[in-house]
């Protein structure tokens, strides 16, 4: 059927879920697809977007063979339903391979490969890691490097899997790759460090040699989340709510052919990219184009994505408002792009003029949605075939509940909030993780109401008469002046429309009177001339809420960005931390100050101070800002 409203959705839901037919786990999912369309095309790699016309290709036969070889591979080094395989991992088919064939034999866990070292140890720790699968060494890249720097401070890992570039070079570097393994095999001869495709060569792939029946319930993925202070939290997922999610995603777009073509360049440690162009097209029978290890980041992959779609006939593909934005600065004129759908935006919301402008110039419709990880990954969608509302996050999926509730101090359910009334979301439904890894991570994450439980987004949002949901912001990033509260997304809107403006972050400066005040770091569009001076009246024009226009308008050359694309705050808010206490310091006359902001895993962001003897009359001064102070001798 056709899904169009709220009404549609609970047309779907009069079929109980049960009799859906969903299969109980990723791999039995993926078993199916292939034995639908066995000789269907399933997966494409391009290494270099130079030379993106010359790919590696799967079918659906020979990718779920490759996710079984992967699956038996692990099993024979040891992980068993309930151990953790960790992956450290750019974009490659391995790396599906390794996902897809993890989750058959125990626990997959993703890590971030920009992470540092020693952040990357501390997850693998506290998951206790048994396998790492990682490049093999690599010129230009240093994730063996940081793995092999801390290998000793990591005793639960007694496997190393080595994943070479050398499928996908030219001959000459084969040499190097090889020569680079030899020399690096022997500096650490401690540890069993095996080759991938030495592996999958001695493995069956026409059955799992472990016999293993999976169950939805059972434990599938380790996926890192939030955390914007210290190391961040381990969500666990299951795969009855990867499978679901997959199947409700590709529901909600319903009607759709099969055969789509979908590009992947969002990173695979995170859910959009393992599952928008992953587990859900592949379930569907289309067909993925995976760019380059880098994704979007790679060299040339933005300014050629264009010629990119007219050569593969690109059907849909899944970005972040930063990829938007880059997309805007390439041309695309006389390219056939009539191929394309739909494109879909998540991770952080869109802003409106934006949107607005990629549709205006490109013709090309934006689905804005919603999702966390612990939600499997997407949780509400603007349906395409639908009203599609400009800065709404779109109507929830089928099966999966989604309300605006208000909660007293405690955090405890007081009442549904009323139409357009704003409250904290809560989902509730088939597609929820079992919890975070940690415990403590755990307290206030669970909502009940009426004996069933609810998970605490954390986000503030409202939902409408017809069902659309908006947010409004997220509780822990708010702007809290003097007791007032700021959504910082009123003043990126509204800076976000100045013409030369590409992107812009609301953020609160720490204030010794107000507590925090709001200020706003901005980038611009390339070849755009304009200065702080005038943004800040641009501000006092469009912010109608005087307590939300910036006290400050920072031009930044480029914002910080995570790996996925969204633009990092917390560096932002490090850095007026760092800035404040060198004004403090600069009223005092001290020039010799230094300062380094951190984040501290208990303590939240800490400003270090090294000031020796000035720090007697220093202390008072930073004393009187809500932030921690460490100081260093």
């Amino acid at each position: 059927m056709t899904v169009q409203t709220l009404n549609d959705i609970e047309s779907l839901e009069r079929v109980p879920l049960s009799e859906r037919g969903l299969a109980s786990s990723t791999y039995e999912a993926l078993r199916q697809a292939a034995e639908r369309t066995p000789q269907a095309p399933a997966l494409s790699f391009f290494a270099n977007a130079a030379d993106f016309r010359r790919t590696s290709e799967w079918n659906y036969s020979r990718l779920f063979a490759d996710i079984t070889r992967a699956a038996n591979a692990f099993h024979d080094l040891g992980i068993k339903p309930g151990e953790v395989l960790a992956f450290i991992l750019p974009n490659l088919p391995e790396t599906h391979f390794t996902i897809w064939g993890g989750e058959a034999a125990g626990i997959v866990m993703a890590i971030n490969p920009l992470l540092e070292a020693k952040q990357m140890a501390g997850l693998l720790n506290a998951a206790k890691a048994s396998v790492v699968v990682t490049l093999a060494p690599t010129p230009g890249s240093d994730l063996w490097p940081k793995l092999a720097s801390q290998l000793d401070q990591l005793p639960a890992v007694r496997s190393v899997v080595w994943v070479s570039m050398e499928p996908y070079v030219a001959e000459p570097v084969r040499g190097i790759l090889q020569a680079m393994a030899l020399k690096e095999r022997d500096l650490h001869s401690g540890i069993a460090i095996h080759d991938w495709q030495s592996l999958m060569n001695t493995q069956p792939h026409t059955h799992l040699i472990s016999g293993r029946q999976i169950r939805q319930d059972e434990c599938s993925s380790y996926i890192c989340t939030g955390g914007t202070t210290g190391l961040p939290k381990i969500a666990a997922r299951t795969h009855g709510s990867e499978v679901f999610n997959a199947w409700a995603m590709a529901a909600h777009m319903q009607p759709r052919t099969s055969g789509q073509v979908i590009f992947c360049g969002l990173p695979l440690f995170h859910v959009n990219g393992q599952m928008v162009t992953g587990l859900m097209p592949w379930t569907q029978g289309d067909h993925v184009i995976l760019g380059t290890p880098q994704g979007y980041r790679g060299e040339g992959v933005i300014p050629r994505f264009w010629e990119m779609v007219e050569h593969f006939g690109i059907n849909f593909f899944s970005g972040v408002p930063t990829v938007y934005a880059a997309l805007l600065q390439n041309e695309w004129q006389g390219r056939d792009l009539s191929s394309l759908r739909y494109a879909m935006c998540g991770a952080a919301p869109m802003p409106a003029e934006l949107l607005r402008e990629f549709e205006r110039r490109t013709g090309l419709k934006i689905l804005e949605g919603y999702g966390l990880t612990e939600g499997a990954c997407v949780s509400s969608i603007n349906p395409p075939h639908g009203e599609r509302c400009i800065g709404s996050i779109g109507i929830r999926i089928a099966y999966q509940n989604m309300r605006a509730v208000l909660l007293n101090d405690a955090g405890e359910y007081l009442r549904d909030a009323n139409v357009d009334e704003i409250g904290v979301i809560t989902i509730s439904g088939p597609n929820l993780f079992d919890g975070y890894l940690e415990e403590s991570h755990n307290r206030g994450l669970w909502i009940d109401i009426d004996g069933q439980r609810w998970l605490n987004t954390g986000d503030l949002g409202r939902e409408d008469a017809q069902g659309y949901f908006w947010l409004t912001g997220r509780k822990k990033e708010l702007i809290i002046r003097g007791g007032h509260n700021i959504d910082p997304k009123q003043i990126e809107e509204a800076l976000q429309a100045h013409p030369a403006v590409a992107l812009a972050a609301a953020i609160g400066s720490p204030d010794v009177y107000s507590g925090e005040v709001p200020v706003a770091y901005v980038q611009l569009r390339p070849g755009q001339v304009c200065n702080a001076e005038e943004l800040e009246v641009f501000a006092h024009l469009h912010i109608s809420e005087r307590a939300a226009v910036p006290k400050r308008i920072e031009i930044l050359e480029a914002l910080p960005l995570t790996a996925v694309g969204k633009i990092f705050k917390p560096a932002l808010q490090q850095r007026e931390i760092a800035r404040v206490v060198q004004q403090e310091a600069g009223r005092l006359g001290l020039a010799d100050i230094a300062v380094e902001v951190v984040q501290d895993n208990r303590r939240g962001p800490v400003a270090c101070i090294r000031a020796g003897t000035d720090q007697e009359i220093l202390a008072p001064l930073l004393g009187r800002y809500s932030f921690q102070i460490e100081w260093l001798s």
